[in-house]
């Protein structure tokens, strides 16, 4: 822990010394000096202050991620104990990071995961998946909306990338880190993958004992649910048949399109009514731990994919059509975040091109876009970073701002910090993508369901 109080304080200067300054293309002006950091550095620092909000503000019984800290320490009512189940797998594998990068030692991330994992074998569980959100203090099961108040196989899915990447990383370790790999390796076969899809050929997101199945929400058409249907066809005891991802998640494969925007093919229909794409977040939650690099199968090549949605986002933003101030080449990104109301207030929106762009920038958006357009990323990162005073606290980026005046919603969320130091870490080094795509269960799940990729043996 000391060494990442000494390291946040030498970051802090740092800020201090280039919070203003001239941006690196004609985005925008100022009119003092600037001390610029090199990309690598830059990365440090931004992968650096991110894991803080894994590590130094988790939950404090579970050792999860809550989803959602407010610097300010002002929640809503029992707010600070909602964990979160994807943002906890995005947060494993920062912990993973973190070991790698020396932010911490390999001690304190077992100790740490060893509180997490028993946390999650206790926990209230339905067929195996865990809730969208639990309490960090019980262990109980907090509703997420009205009827959502059982399991949630997508923020499950989620939280499993993480956890099989645990089980790859410790599982030749000493003794301790060997039991956390045993640990991790029951959490996540213990999912019901088969029971979730009705015994038909799609799976169904939400099921809970007391409203069964009306949430009646199936997986399909082209969103940020692909990883469900990976773990399920990887399950060793729980397997979805392959039939429930050709029928149901790819509509029969009607779900691939010719559409285009700004030049570069959607390749899969968005599911959205927006005519460019989605939000930016359907290229990065499924693809934590699934590398997508040279993953194909009949209906897509899933690099081409994730590339062409976040060059049209930053093309979207150079174009800007709506006329906001300041997007442009270095100012860019958009995707679910906060936002900010009519009214002023601290909302909440899934930006994305088209009707759902309210001049508001997500920085998570192009950060965790780093992997398929680097150059682009890497300029949104220094402008955030230099020319936007405020955006960058305690642990990290805030989450949104308006580029045109200056609105920052100082607020995180668990589910937008994880993919900025998780996909930041694999442009670096692939280091989640090794470890996910070698295990042998997701190798055969891949094979399963068609799927070709580098990694398959």
């Amino acid at each position: 822990m000391n060494k990442i109080k000494l390291s946040i304080n030498i970051f802090c200067l740092l800020f201090v010394l280039q919070s203003c300054g001239r941006s690196r293309d004609n985005d925008s002006i100022t009119t003092s000096k600037t001390i610029y950091l090199s990309d690598e550095d830059l990365m440090d620092v931004v992968q650096k202050q991110t894991f803080k909000y894994f590590w130094d503000f988790a939950e404090p019984n579970s050792g999860l991620a809550r989803e959602r800290y407010h610097p300010d320490g002002i929640y809503p009512e029992n707010d600070a104990h909602i964990v979160t189940m994807g943002g906890s797998g995005f947060g494993l594998m920062s912990i993973i990071v973190g070991v790698e990068r020396g932010y911490i030692s390999r001690q304190e991330a077992v100790a740490r995961l060893e509180t997490a994992f028993s946390f999650l074998a206790t926990a209230e569980r339905f067929h195996g998946a865990w809730p969208h959100w639990l309490n960090g203090e019980t262990g109980k099961v907090l509703n997420f909306s009205d009827k959502d108040s059982g399991g949630d196989i997508v923020e499950t899915a989620f939280l499993c990338q993480g956890i099989i990447c645990v089980r790859e990383y410790f599982k030749n370790g000493n003794e301790q880190e060997k039991q956390v790999a045993d640990l991790a390796d029951q959490l996540w076969k213990g999912v019901e993958w088969d029971w979730y899809t009705q015994g038909k050929d799609v799976i169904y997101w939400h099921w809970s004992p007391k409203h069964t199945w009306e949430m009646n929400f199936p997986l399909e058409g082209y969103n940020e649910c692909l990883i469900p249907y990976i773990l399920g066809a990887a399950s060793p005891e729980h397997a979805i048949s392959p039939e429930a991802y050709h029928k149901g998640w790819t509509r029969n494969g009607t779900f691939i399109t010719n559409d285009e925007s700004y030049g570069f093919k959607h390749i899969l229909k968005y599911n959205t009514n927006e005519e460019h794409t989605g939000p930016l977040f359907w290229a990065h939650y499924s693809y934590a731990g699934l590398s997508p690099k040279g993953l194909k199968d009949s209906y897509a090549d899933y690099w081409e994919l994730n590339r062409n949605q976040s060059q049209i986002h930053h093309s979207y933003c150079i174009d800007n059509p709506k006329h906001f101030a300041n997007y442009g080449d270095s100012c860019w990104g958009l995707t679910a975040s906060y936002t900010r109301n009519e009214d002023q207030s601290i909302g909440y929106n899934a930006h994305h091109p088209g009707g759902h762009d309210t001049g508001i920038i997500s920085p998570t958006a192009a950060l965790s876009s780093m992997p398929y357009t680097p150059e682009a990323s890497l300029k949104a990162m220094h402008y955030f970073y230099e020319q936007v005073p405020g955006l960058f606290g305690e642990a990290g980026f805030y989450d949104a701002f308006a580029p045109a005046d200056n609105w920052i919603a100082k607020r995180y969320l668990a589910i937008d910090q994880g993919p900025i130091i998780v996909m930041i870490e694999n442009h670096r080094t692939a280091l989640l993508w090794d470890l996910f795509m070698n295990a042998p269960e997701i190798q055969t799940g891949l094979k399963n369901l068609g799927f070709t990729s580098p990694y398959i043996k």
